[in-house]
């Protein structure tokens, strides 16, 4: 080398000055970068350089000559893993829903009182069961007064025809009569009946039974106090009236709302995107905070066919038996809608799939005892702990299980 650069030097010296200047610059330069070569090649071969790079080495670094998706492990570094096998599985077809438990609307009814009044007494408190035609309060009603007045005057009227017309034949039978006064005395009578009768059936309509009319009838006396019942046989869920208080028919709030709970309807609010895959007759299983790990059973019987221009999200509406009254109204509830049956497919446990920096979901694929490999892999489903694959891995192949995310980090550390 120091020959060639000699000879070198001679013939661009003799050359032109400016050329030989040049050319002395050229040649420091090139000298400077052999050195540079030759001293980083001296210091490749330093032990401290090649210190822990024999095959021996178990230190969980990559492995000599692979890539950074090889890793080899130490026995000691073994026992924090565990690997399995992957295999298949079925996969429900479902979708996942939120919502709330109500009543049965059809079974629910605000009792309001048939005509106005003032309440005298309450019979029921919220929380109460009550039989169907059971009393839940009695009003002083001035309709019912007056009705009941009617019907006391009828009767006067009836009774004073009547006696008018036994006169009249007693009286035509001797001639003291003419024909048409009798005939006259007959008709007021059958009036005075006809009116009797409505007094009774208006008095009726106020649940006045008809030993309780005649009572009314034979002592002439009034019965102010309505008594209101129970519609349906269930659980008083409201009560907001209180002695005193003047109610009136369809007046809202109610003086008590009473619902049958042994019917339970569940509310699910489905997103938008999922309502074209509920259908009525799929079955719904139901979760609720109160309760943890016990799941309710259902059967969708209505399918809301508008959704909240809003929320974007749709109603779907089940109904469950409750004989032991333990799901409340109001209760938050997580849903799951079976929406088809399920699908056979590859799954690997969800331990075992990590989600890279850049989004990518991989696994570690045990390729011998030491010795992992990170794999891309698609995934699918989700069930009970399992990630459905679609991509990477086939039934069969050894992966990690647990510790997959050791694995990533040890690798990230080493590259």
């Amino acid at each position: 080398m120091r020959v060639r650069l000699s000879s070198l030097w001679l013939w661009l010296n003799a050359g032109r000055p400016r050329r030989a200047a040049v050319a002395t610059a050229a040649l420091l330069l090139l000298a400077a970068l052999i050195g540079v070569v030759h001293f980083g090649a001296k210091a490749d071969e330093s032990p401290r350089a090649n210190a822990g790079l024999g095959a021996g080495s178990n230190s969980g670094a990559p492995a000599q000559g692979a890539n950074a998706d090889v890793i080899e492990l130490s026995d000691a570094q073994l026992g924090l893993i565990s690997v399995g096998a992957v295999s298949e599985r079925a996969f429900p077809i479902q979708t996942e829903a939120v919502g709330n438990i109500d009543f049965n609307e059809d079974m629910a009814a605000q009792v309001c009182p048939p005509y106005q009044g003032r309440i005298v007494k309450l019979y029921a408190m919220m929380g109460d069961n009550v039989k169907r035609g059971q009393p839940l309060l009695t009003i002083e009603s001035p309709d019912l007064i007056q009705a009941e007045s009617s019907l006391i005057a009828a009767a006067g009227v009836l009774d004073l025809t009547t006696h008018a017309l036994e006169r009249a034949r007693q009286l035509y039978e001797v001639q003291g009569m003419a024909e048409k006064d009798l005939q006259q005395a007959m008709s007021d009578q059958q009036t005075a009946e006809g009116a009797l009768k409505a007094a009774r059936d208006a008095v009726a309509v106020f649940g006045k039974l008809d030993p309780e009319i005649d009572r009314m009838v034979k002592s002439r006396t009034i019965d102010p106090y309505l008594v209101v019942p129970s519609p349906i046989s269930g659980r008083v869920t409201a009560r907001t009236a209180a002695p005193g208080d003047f109610v009136q028919p369809g007046n809202l709030p109610a003086p008590y709302s009473v619902a049958d709970i042994s019917r339970i309807w569940m509310n699910a609010s489905v997103t938008e995107s999922d309502m074209p895959l509920v259908r009525k007759g799929q079955q719904i299983h139901v979760s609720v905070m109160a309760f943890p790990g016990r799941v309710f059973d259902g059967e969708i019987f209505m399918v809301g066919s508008t959704v909240d221009p809003q929320l974007h999200r749709g109603l779907v509406r089940a109904e469950i038996d409750d004989p032991k009254h333990e799901l409340l109204p109001g209760m938050f509830a997580s849903f799951v809608i079976v929406t088809g049956p399920p699908v056979s497919a590859v799954a690997a446990p969800a331990d075992g799939v990590v989600r890279e920096g850049n989004g990518s979901l991989t696994v570690w694929l045990a390729t011998d005892g030491h010795h992992f490999t990170k794999r891309t892999v698609k995934v699918g489903l989700k069930d009970a702990g399992y990630d459905q694959i679609l991509e990477g891995v086939g039934s069969g192949a050894q992966i990690v299980t647990k510790g997959a995310v050791f694995l990533d980090v040890l690798a990230a550390g080493e590259s």
